[in-house]
């Protein structure tokens, strides 16, 4: 049998993206086309008032970032016109029906047109209003869903999510909907649209009957979405929403193709379109970040456990290769994008990783003077941290006369920040759950059986070297595109 190749599936096709301004999301299109310049469309939706602002934030935050720096170069001259030609820029958003796209003729179009859609977009934070993150990460799903099932042409839908709607589990951690089908089984205690939806809606009228500012109206948000879930027993708002997106993409795809990937704790390019490209602050960034600068001197970690992370462009590679592989076969898959199983790196590594590069390239106060940093210190529970923490306090209440109460202050403000972070990350920093990914390693056989050109779109993780790429490229890509970037911001 004649063997296929992805570039050739991705020949003449037109792709839906939503979350292209995502970290995920830019470095697919940038994929896309540099791989395949015949392609025939990319649709990028976009949050913008009309096409011009959209076409502008294309430019602004996708086409011209450094990301693109290889096939601007390849291009030369062509490339404005290249990416005006295979790419057009949807002022939308997954929120609306119809993903806000207005125009008739243009909605035909791309309902004649669209053959893969490519859903990326969500709120990551962890911590953000329940009602917006409602509104992308879950009802989003939805909206995106209707949409697909107009498209006259759809082949596959890929949806992105995170490996962590599992929750705190620990253990192995397989490729399914487990976690989530207690929520479903208990229709009295959770149930989306009467209960969810209406909580979030009764509780802004409420807000905005007292005239409530719209700092307090955000604070009551937050702190609705962090109860909602505790109470469904998991970590942050972020998690919670996508467990309920994933839920939707179940009970109502219908008879579309569909596969989702999972990523665990996604960190800057291993290889392409070069090594070390990242955006934004990528979860342990923060704690990296923190650390550097001698902010951070312990968290609460087990030495052992491992830290479950996947470069960005493996992650692409394997939504190209799942599109491919799965295309209009109905059904659903999932699919974990992860380390842990086949090549885990554990916390005690990663802070060796970052004690020698922190060392070696130490960070320049405001004087010019090093920041001197020492090991990490590991603390195996929550307890252990806060008294960790409190200590120092303690001692300068006691010792500490009136003279020195500014230094009292401050390093109290800076141990709150410290403790807030860290309460951010506790889930993940004492997670005990190794991920399983026999779907991902069935694709990546699949791929490479069937597929002439699977090599290059590898997602193998037992390929990394994880102190080469610490050292030699996810740190100093850090600090290149973030820390630095980051810093110059602010002065």
């Amino acid at each position: 049998m004649e063997l296929e190749s992805i570039l050739g599936y991705l020949k003449n096709k037109t792709i839906l993206i939503t979350g292209a301004t995502g970290f995920v999301g830019k470095v697919l299109v940038e994929k896309i086309l540099r791989v395949q310049p015949d392609v025939k469309r990319l649709y990028l939706l976009l949050r913008a008032s009309d096409a011009n602002s959209a076409t502008q934030r294309m430019h602004n935050e996708i086409t011209g970032k450094e990301l693109f720096r290889v096939l601007r170069e390849k291009l030369g001259a062509d490339f404005d016109s290249f990416i005006l030609e295979k790419v057009v820029a949807l002022s939308g958003d997954v929120i609306f029906q119809d993903l806000g796209v207005k125009p008739v003729k243009l909605k035909e179009e791309m309902c004649n047109e669209v053959q893969i859609i490519l859903n990326s977009a969500a709120i990551t934070k962890f911590d953000e209003r329940y009602d917006v993150a409602l509104d992308v990460n879950t009802f989003g799903v939805l909206n995106m869903l209707d949409y697909a099932k107009k498209c006259l042409k759809l082949e596959m839908v890929v949806h992105v999510s995170t490996a962590y709607v599992c929750g705190e589990r620990a253990g192995l951690i397989l490729e399914d909907s487990s976690s989530m089908d207690e929520m479903a089984k208990k229709p009295s205690k959770f149930d989306l649209k009467s209960q969810e939806k209406k909580m979030v809606e009764s509780k802004l009228k409420e807000l905005q009957a007292q005239n409530a500012s719209e700092e307090v109206i955000t604070s009551a948000m937050k702190d609705l979405g962090t109860a909602r879930s505790k109470l469904y027993g998991w970590p942050n708002t972020y998690v919670l929403t996508k467990v309920m997106g994933e839920m939707y993409l179940g009970h109502a795809k219908g008879n579309l193709s569909v596969a989702i990937i999972r990523p665990t704790m996604i960190t800057s390019t291993y290889k392409e379109p070069f090594s070390g490209w990242i955006e934004g602050f990528r979860t342990y960034d923060t704690l990296i970040g923190g650390y550097w600068k001698g902010k951070l001197t312990g968290i609460p970690v087990d030495p052992m456990s491992v830290v479950d992370m996947i470069p960005v462009d493996m992650v692409v590679n394997s939504i190209i290769t799942a599109m491919v592989v799965n295309a209009n076969k109905s059904g659903k898959i999932i699919y974990h994008l992860g380390t842990s199983l086949r090549n885990p790196l554990t916390f005690s590594d990663f802070n060796n990783f970052m004690f020698q590069y922190c060392t070696k390239n130490p960070w320049l106060n405001n004087d010019g003077s090093p920041v001197k940093v020492g090991k990490l210190k590991m603390l195996r529970s929550m307890d252990t941290f806060h008294l960790y923490m409190q200590i120092p306090l303690q001692f300068m209440n006691k010792e500490f006369d009136q003279y020195f109460q500014d230094v009292y202050v401050n390093y109290n403000r800076k141990v709150k920040s410290v403790k807030r972070l860290v309460e951010l990350y506790r889930a993940y920093l004492l997670f005990k759950g190794i991920f399983d990914d026999t779907n991902a390693e069935e694709l990546r056989r699949i791929a490479s059986e069937n597929y002439t050109d699977a090599g290059n779109f590898n997602f193998d993780p037992k390929c990394i070297d994880w102190e080469d790429y610490y050292m030699h490229t996810h740190i100093p890509g850090f600090a290149k595109n973030v820390v630095i970037k980051h810093s110059q911001s602010r002065l």
